[in-house]
């Protein structure tokens, strides 16, 4: 069970726009930690399989975006979306997905999933590794409330959606 136990520590490598490069890609190299991202607030991380993916994209990123206003109403910080890509591909995604309020996490490497037991083989797909659909209310750090799709594993035939919805954990939040 994962409630109550804090999420994993690690660094991730993001890109960050700074103005002082200039030129057609003014980005440079910026590691931000886990409690960086967690610490004294309380927040929603979802992860996914992949950027550009056809749920992630219709629907997932797009509902957490907006229904943003709603979770601030009960108590939520900060949501971020998180997915086993690397800073380049988050990126442009949100870009592409024209973001205002999820902050994207790039955990190209996979260790954040890894540490906290979602990763996934998905070569059925041509993905190689990746996170399993998960989405966790987590408050300084500890994981208060758990929505994890059910069929967890290796090169899964199916992408169960539906219990780590926005709609789903807002009402969970309302209770």
């Amino acid at each position: 069970m994962m409630i109550g136990k804090h999420v994993p520590s690690v660094t991730f490598r993001t890109r960050v726009r700074d103005e002082t490069i200039g030129g057609d890609n003014p980005f440079r190299w910026q590691d931000v930690t886990s409690k960086d991202y967690f610490a004294n607030k309380r927040v929603v991380l979802f992860s996914l399989p992949g950027a550009f993916t056809p749920t992630c994209s219709t629907f997932q990123l797009p509902d957490f975006e907006k229904l943003f206003s709603e979770f601030q109403k009960n108590g939520i910080d900060e949501i971020y979306c998180l997915s086993v890509n690397d800073a380049f591909v988050m990126n442009a995604w949100g870009k592409q997905q024209g973001l205002a309020n999820i902050k994207l996490i790039p955990d190209g490497s996979g260790e954040f999933t890894r540490k906290i037991g979602m990763l996934v083989r998905k070569d059925n797909l041509g993905f190689g590794m990746r996170s399993w659909r998960y989405a966790a209310i987590i408050n300084n750090g500890v994981i208060e409330k758990w929505f994890e799709e059910e069929g967890f594993e290796d090169n899964c035939e199916s992408d169960p959606y539906g219990v780590s919805s926005p709609q789903n954990l807002l009402k969970e939040l309302a209770l």
